[in-house]
């Protein structure tokens, strides 16, 4: 008979990801100045597109509390809304209207994503933490922290996401939204490094989505609250850590029940790089459209060619489209579109509609407009096929294009040139072009919003970079109040 005793409490020894992941949202100092500048412009373009969205009452309809009746007064306050809400539904909610329009930033690697969903915790915790600390006589969080986690948010899903792909294996990127809200979160609400591990750890056993409402047949305005699920279930997690509740040190390599073997077919996740501030430096902004990113620059070529073709389009035989294998997995589609969700996803709706209206708003992926018979006649003439160049490019660091092309066919044997686009108005390559824009983006979307003179207010404080950043987190939040 063994004399042998276990100890009563085993020392926890984090899987190397979770504890890199921990210190690095611990204790990185960010020092690069081009990621606080982007980050400026990250708040802005989020903040408006959230404001946007209330303008659709399928987003609005999901807002406010989990119940009638149950603000938090003193709680974490929503842009554009009168909701004072506990911390965990707040996420839920400013992450939802953020991502409703598909309209925020985006990154792109072996998984896709948006990383200023990371924003609906980020604002919520902030909020609700800096009223309760300035309740106490305590300091707040000012906006600079506010960019600076979100910065870290950016940088832990954007490179978790280089190299492993969810997507391969039918899981839904807002699972790495989840993680990297999950470790700022923690850090915010004043977390160890054992609290933020055992947080993060929590938030990997959590699973993942699948992919299902993000493709046909079933196509479905979840992807539009999926993000907000995500940093809701963050926030939850994070404030069980920091009040005590254990994690799990092999969350990611247990043998059989871990992460890796029973979700991710046995592969080891990785980082690709050093967490740094590579992820805001290279974001990508949707400025111009609201449209899924590998169709952006597809988009832009249907724009320069609307006054070519905007009187033939009877004669039109064959729109050749030319894209990248990534656009092929998840935008190319053909048959009935059923809703808004399956139209901001199609290929070659969104071409139509640049074709047809030289233009594309949120507006185009409703019913009414969808119901015009020219938009299926001209998706009907449309192939769809891979460069196989433009799918190289698309990975190479480099590079990071998301090129295609487009050339038009007539009835009397004549073409249009084929109109290239490899980078669209959002990307870093185009950066000195595109900030300004996002500037005007941000002004319009709160314009849809809020009167006059709270607007201005709002854009005072908003470009003014040294004074935001010197801002405590509530007085910002409470100029977006109605």
């Amino acid at each position: 008979m063994s004399t042998s005793k276990e100890p009563a409490q085993r020392e926890m020894i984090f899987d190397p990801l979770i504890v890199e992941i921990a210190e690095y949202a611990l204790h990185a100092e960010i020092e690069s100045e081009e990621a606080y500048q982007i980050a400026h412009h990250v708040l802005m373009d989020s903040m408006g597109t959230g404001l946007l969205a209330l303008r659709f009452p399928a987003c609005t309809k999901l807002l406010g509390p989990i119940v009638p009746g149950a603000d938090v007064i003193g709680g974490a306050r929503v842009p554009g809304t009168r909701y004072e809400l506990d911390p965990v539904q707040a996420a839920f909610n400013i992450g939802c209207m953020i991502r409703w329009l598909d309209y925020n930033d985006t990154w792109l690697a072996a998984e896709w994503g948006h990383p200023s969903d990371n924003l609906g915790s980020i604002l919520a915790i902030a909020d609700y933490v800096s009223r309760k600390r300035m309740a106490e006589g305590q300091a707040p969080f000012m906006m600079k922290d506010i960019l600076t986690m979100a910065i870290k948010a950016h940088e832990i899903q954007g490179v978790l996401a280089l190299e492993n792909s969810l997507n391969a294996v039918g899981l839904d990127h807002v699972h790495l939204v989840k993680i990297a809200s999950t470790a700022v979160a923690a850090v915010m609400l004043g977390g160890s490094k054992e609290e933020v591990c055992n947080a993060i750890s929590n938030a990997w056993i959590d699973g993942a989505s699948l992919r299902t409402y993000r493709h046909a047949p079933n196509t479905g305005s979840r992807k539009s609250w999926a993000a907000g699920d995500a940093t809701s279930r963050a926030v939850r997690l994070a404030l069980m850590a920091v009040g005590g509740e254990m994690g799990y040190a092999s969350a990611l390599t247990a043998p059989n029940w871990g992460f890796q073997d029973v979700l991710f077919e046995g592969k080891t996740l990785t980082l690709a790089r050093p967490l740094s501030s590579y992820v805001m430096e290279h974001i990508l902004f949707k400025i111009s459209f609201p449209a899924e990113f590998h169709a952006q620059t597809a988009v832009e070529c249907a724009l320069t060619l609307h006054d070519l073709v905007k009187d033939r389009l009877s004669d039109i035989t064959k729109v050749m489209l030319t894209t990248h294998k990534s656009a092929l997995r998840i935008i190319d589609k053909k048959g009935p579109l059923h809703n808004p969700a399956d139209r901001d996803h199609c290929l070659q709706y969104m071409v139509a509609i640049g074709l047809l209206y030289g233009t594309l708003t949120a507006e185009h992926y409703e019913d009414d407009i969808a119901a015009d018979p020219r938009i299926d006649a001209l998706r009907e003439r449309m192939v769809v096929v891979e460069n196989e160049q433009y799918s190289k490019d698309y990975l190479d660091p480099d590079k990071r294009s998301i090129a295609n092309s487009i050339q038009i066919y007539f009835k009397d044997g004549t073409s249009t040139g084929k109109i290239v686009c490899e980078y669209p108005i959002g990307h870093r390559k185009r950066r000195a072009e595109g900030l300004p824009k996002v500037i005007d983006k941000f002004k319009a979307n709160v314009q849809t919003r809020f009167p006059r003179k709270q607007t201005e207010e709002i854009m005072k404080l908003s470009l003014d970079y040294e004074k935001l950043i010197q801002t405590p987190v509530p007085a910002y939040m409470s100029l977006f109040v109605i």
